[in-house]
């Protein structure tokens, strides 16, 4: 027991005093004398974390302008690249991958070395890290406004830069266990573990969700279709969150607060229950954003649970934070740094308590696909792992640059303008999240929708959207200040490059203590913990996966869904192109409203041939399933040349360059041929016809859009979409679709 609260208390510490390593020694058994000097490396942990800080900024930036995009929808400047289907997988990638991923590196590469008592393994593969992790936000920077995507949330980026993001990942978890493995600390502290869960997790979720077949250098198709491909990509999209977003953050969590507490953590016993029982439940609850869906009952159901169940570990790890901080609650009225965690570690109880009851499908019913999820979704980044990056910087800077932090009451108007942000953002969204169920949901007493026309709810929303870009604007305020205070931290100081260190060598034989907790003996062996770590989260993903795929019940297949025309395929690609899966669904739930308003509810087998899938998770527009036929060709035109011509008061930008470029069809072969080799029933040979068939239908199209007053070229990108538009829900109809109901 001795042993384990100086491990609390010593482990989360620098351990350059050589008075601490002596008293170290002497528990521990070995000599005092002999210690072995070394240096961290700070210059890496510098370039993330100013990486971090500028990606923040500009992330932070155009997530206000698509804010502001909803208030005044002029602000989408009627290009291309600027509008919102574009620009919001820009934000998400920004902020998640290039602010919040470059702070978690900063982190990692601060903690780690300092608990292992050794510089990282390979300066070498830190660079590559680096500046690796920077190409590929260029990349992504470059590729999504120019519309080159994958259409899967969170992984919208095609796949050269995917592997990319493999090999960089890679370059990360080999220096990571070089340096564990050379490590002077026998035992690793509870932040490694989850630094060790972070890496080989992500990785597996990467690889998996992202197998896909390429067409060109920015077109591939994903490996999966409908149903199996939904699940695969919220399996990852759901744990992206929990082991991107969460597992590396509490790792640092467990660092740099008792750090700035100056407080030992609070309970040894409740961070192995929180590590473990945290990573094996997480990776089961990715269906809880599939409920309702064509997905299998099983799978939602066991969706649901494990959902549920992730309230005790979580909450075990909030209290574990705020509990480190007891003792010094006096200081967090005037640190500026301790309100930050304070906040940061507040933010994440309650997003994984909502996040469970969000899984519940009573209350699942209400929230999905309305404005209450982007608000769940932002108390957890902008609290949790925002204001535990501006905490972490703000303690790290003068360490690093040897000064005072430039400004601590620049830091304090920073907390105040970032909390109100984050309030102003996320109560509106909850309002809007319940107006949008209820307006969707209510009927009359004559059993007819109360509000059929959808716009009806997008103009109730307009108050709300525009306190919304008010919380932006705060947190976006906050954010700048942040910048300021940190350069100029920087340049006051001069940065510690190589920071000296001592340590004695770890000693090559170990002897058990007594008393000494039973989890010591898989902390000292790095080899078996990340194999039991990669065993607690493969068991989930398989048991709900391997069935989906290997039972053909859990997709039935339905005789009259067909492939799509060639052209109706390209069409579906300018689709994926403009991201306007961003804004609309395609997935009718089995609800009275849902049935009512669009028509007969999705079914597994409609989906099958749809590579990848398109179910959207936020309407921000009508589903558009059942939309084929609803409308004639002329709408469709009308309706992408100006919205308001065919929905006044529509905040949907308008898409004048579909009606002006030429379509580009020359990989339809190639398109056609990779298809087949994914299951797609075409004939062999039929790519040598697909261009035929493309042009006969598009003159069909043309021609119809003649004799309705539109003079219009069958080559040009407009007539593709209304194709697809026009084939979407189609294959089931009337009597078939009540023979399918009844089945």
């Amino acid at each position: 027991m001795a042993e384990n609260q100086l491990e609390n208390s010593v482990q989360g510490q620098d351990s350059g005093a050589e008075k601490v390593e002596q008293i170290k020694q002497k528990v521990e058994g070995k000599p005092t004398a002999n210690l072995e000097h070394f240096e961290y490396d700070n210059a890496i942990v510098r370039n993330f974390a100013l990486a971090s800080i500028i990606f923040g900024v500009v992330g932070m930036l155009v997530g206000l302008i698509v804010a502001l995009q909803f208030v005044f929808p002029e602000l989408n400047f009627g290009i291309p690249y600027t509008t919102f289907g574009r620009i919001r997988p820009l934000h998400t990638n920004a902020v998640i991958f290039a602010f919040v991923g470059n702070s978690i590196f900063a982190g990692v590469y601060y903690s780690l070395p300092r608990l292992l008592k050794t510089p990282m393994a390979s300066k070498f593969l830190s660079n590559v890290n680096f500046w690796g992790w920077q190409l590929v936000i260029l990349a992504a920077a470059i590729t999504l406004p120019l519309g080159i995507t994958s259409s899967k949330e969170y992984a919208e980026l095609e796949w050269p830069i995917d592997i990319g993001i493999a090999l960089v990942w890679v370059a990360f978890g080999v220096n990571m266990f070089m340096t564990i493995m050379k490590r002077r600390e026998r035992h690793l502290y509870v932040a490694i573990w989850f630094y060790i869960a972070t890496f080989l997790t992500v990785a597996m979720l990467h690889i998996v969700n992202n197998i896909e077949l390429p067409i060109s250098l920015t077109k591939s198709y994903s490996w999966y279709a409908g149903v199996q491909d939904a699940l695969i990509q919220w399996w990852y999209g759901h744990n992206a969150v929990a082991f991107f977003l969460t597992t590396p953050v509490l790792g640092m969590m467990y660092y740099f607060v008792p750090k700035a507490a100056n407080r030992p953590v609070y309970s040894y016993r409740l961070s192995i229950i929180h590590f473990w029982a945290l990573i094996f439940i997480y990776i089961w609850a990715g269906p809880h954003h599939l409920l309702y869906t064509a997905l299998p009952d099983w799978a939602q159901s066991l969706g649901t649970v494990f959902s549920v169940m992730l309230i005790f570990p979580s909450w075990g790890g909030m209290i574990n934070g705020l509990l480190t901080l007891r003792g010094a609650w006096d200081r967090v009225r005037e640190n500026p740094i301790l309100k930050f965690f304070v906040v940061a570690i507040t933010s994440y109880g309650m997003a994984t308590f909502e996040g469970p009851m969000l899984s519940t499908k009573n209350l699942n019913a209400i929230a999905h696909y309305t404005d209450w999820i982007p608000a769940h979704v932002h108390v957890g980044a902008l609290g949790w792992n925002g204001f535990m990056a501006f905490g972490m910087f703000y303690w790290m800077f003068p360490k690093i640059f040897n000064t005072k932090l430039y400004s601590m009451k620049m830091a304090n108007v920073h907390f105040w303008l970032g909390t109100l942000g984050i309030l102003f953002w996320a109560l509106p969204m909850y309002w809007a999240g319940w107006t949008q169920a209820s307006m969707w949901k209510q009927f009359t007493d004559e059993g007819m929708l109360a509000y059929p026309n959808f716009l009806e709810t997008v103009t109730q929303l307009a108050p709300m959207y525009k306190m919304r870009a008010v919380g932006g604007l705060l947190y976006f305020s906050g954010m700048i200040l942040a910048f300021v205070n940190l350069f100029a931290t920087a340049s006051q100081g001069s940065l510690i490059k190589k920071e000296a260190a001592s340590a004695p060598a770890m000693a090559k034989t170990y002897r058990k203590h007594k008393g000494e907790h039973w989890h010591r003996w898989i902390e000292r062996k790095p080899v078996p913990f990340f194999i039991w770590s990669l065993i607690a989260v493969l068991i989930g993903g398989a048991i709900e996966i391997i069935p989906t795929f290997m039972v053909k019940s859990n997709v039935p297949t339905i005789a009259s869904v067909k492939p799509y025309t060639p052209l109706e395929l390209e069409g579906r690609d300018l689709y994926i192109r403009e991201g306007c899966n961003n804004c609309h669904s395609q997935m009718i739930r089995p609800f009275r409203s849902e049935v009512v308003r669009y028509g007969d509810y999705s079914k597994a087998g409609e989906f099958v041939y749809d590579h990848p899938f398109l179910w959207g998770s936020k309407r921000t527009g009508p589903d558009l399933h059942r939309l084929g036929g609803k409308y004639p060709n002329a709408w469709h035109y009308r309706h992408m040349l100006d919205p308001e011509l065919t929905s006044p008061g529509s905040i949907m930008p308008p898409y004048p360059w579909l009606l002006e470029n030429d379509l580009d069809a020359s990989q339809i072969s190639d398109k056609i041929n990779a298809m087949r080799t994914l299951g797609v029933p075409y004939a062999e040979g039929y790519e040598e016809e697909a261009i035929n068939d493309l042009n006969k239908q598009a003159e069909e199209i043309a021609a119809d859009l003649k004799e309705q007053g539109y003079e219009v070229m069958s080559n040009k990108e407009i007539v593709a979409l209304i194709a697809y538009l026009q084939r979407l829900g189609t294959d089931i109809k009337g009597e078939q679709a009540a023979e399918m109901a009844q089945n």
